[in-house]
């Protein structure tokens, strides 16, 4: 970098943080500020300018490292990747026209000047970019795995009886998560009975009706019996249409009519205590 555009830099950092300020007031500042307090958001913001000011007087690698945690902390708040790179650019704006109306730059020409602040500023935006690309990627793929995880719980409600609740649509990813968690927790809990709720899924296709079949079949080949409860009219009329063959398992309209039929099937019912006066 030049030497007068460096020295003008090191020298002027609050200046060109507080000038930075104002410019970013129309980027989406308003939306993170709702998320965040006020505190919070200038914190960040200097923490962002100083680590990409100081690059100039800094070893590549250290800048790197703090680029990224800079970068992976804006993606952990959900802020906008323009966030960075409006920010980059008004950093940009308000370095040149500070420096320009220094007397430092007296001895250099516009042209010079813009060469050198390009060369400087453009590999710290791309660098921006494919790291906030690769945070958010990240991110992504830890909540897609978390979000498989809850998906398909298995509830012990019971001795001997089990729930699982399902609810979204079912693709074969997450049915293959449903049966690998329906087999571990009819072990895992000793369970004769599972109830298989599908009062949360919009459409039962012929894919889940299969699905929900081979996991009827593989409980059965464990030693206990599949419910299918929460079949509403328009889910029954669905499956009658399409031919789908459910009369290898217990099906109920309801997960209270669904209980009541697991409970007689354990040898258990539900009794109704009259309160003593």
């Amino acid at each position: 970098m030049n030497q007068e555009l460096f020295r003008y830099i090191q020298q002027s950092k609050s200046i060109i943080f507080d000038r930075w300020l104002v410019l970013m007031n129309d980027v989406e500042t308003d939306r993170i500020k709702n998320v965040v307090s006020e505190q919070v958001y200038v914190s960040v913001s200097s923490d962002f300018v100083n680590v990409i000011l100081t690059n100039a007087f800094q070893e590549q690698e250290s800048f790197s490292k703090e680029l990224e945690e800079i970068v992976d902390r804006v993606v952990t708040l959900g802020w906008p990747l323009s966030y960075l790179t409006q920010g980059v650019r008004h950093l940009g704006h308000v370095v040149v026209e500070g420096y320009i109306a220094s007397a430092s730059s007296a001895n250099q020409t516009h042209s010079e000047l813009f060469y050198s602040f390009d060369k400087w500023l453009t590999p710290i935006y791309n660098k921006i970019v494919e790291q906030y690309s690769n945070s958010w990627e990240n991110t992504v793929m830890l909540q897609k795995v978390a979000l498989q995880e809850l998906s398909a719980p298995l509830i012990p409600v019971f001795d001997k009886i089990t729930v699982m609740p399902l609810v979204g649509t079912i693709d074969t990813d997450r049915a293959k998560k449903i049966m690998e968690n329906l087999l571990q927790g009819v072990v895992k809990h000793r369970s004769e009975v599972v109830l298989i709720d599908i009062t949360g899924v919009p459409v039962v296709d012929t894919m889940v009706a299969h699905h929900i079949i081979q996991a009827a079949e593989a409980v059965r080949l464990v030693g206990a019996k599949c419910l299918l409860v929460g079949i509403r009219p328009e889910i029954a009329q669905t499956i009658v249409n399409l031919g789908i063959n459910l009369n290898e398992i217990i099906t109920k309209n309801s997960l209270k009519k669904g209980m009541a039929f697991a409970l007689e099937m354990t040898n258990r019912k539900i009794v109704d205590v009259e309160s003593g006066e």
